[in-house]
C-alpha cells in the first residue's frame, strides 16, 4: 500500500505521542491497515474541504484566468485552513 503524507504524519505521531497504541496495533498486525485507513480519511476529507471553501469564497476557474496570483493566494490560504482542520480532527487525534 501507498500510504501518503496523512498518513506518515499520524503514524509519527502516534509512535511519539502514544507509544501504547502504537505498539498495541504493530503486535496485532493491525498498524498498516490502521494507517492507511487514517490515510484515506483525511486525504478525502481535505480534498472535500478544498473543494467546500473555494466554493464558499467564490474562487473560481474564472479568477484563475483572469488573476492568477490573486486565484493562487486564495487557494494556498484555504489550503492551510483545510490542513489544520485535518490535522486537529484526523491526524492529532486518536479514535
Amino acid at each position: 500500500y501507498q500510504i501518503g503524507r496523512f498518513g506518515l504524519m499520524h503514524k509519527k505521531w502516534l509512535k511519539e505521542n502514544h507509544r501504547n497504541i502504537y505498539t498495541a496495533k504493530l503486535i496485532k498486525g493491525e498498524l498498516d491497515k490502521y494507517i492507511l485507513d487514517v490515510d484515506t480519511r483525511a486525504k478525502e476529507m481535505y480534498d472535500n474541504l478544498l473543494k467546500q471553501l473555494a466554493e464558499q469564497e467564490g474562487i473560481t476557474e474564472q479568477l484563475k484566468a483572469t488573476d492568477m496570483l490573486a486565484w493562487v493566494q486564495s487557494m494556498n490560504n484555504i489550503s492551510n485552513r483545510a490542513r489544520e482542520i485535518v490535522y486537529n480532527e484526523i491526524i492529532y487525534n486518536v479514535k
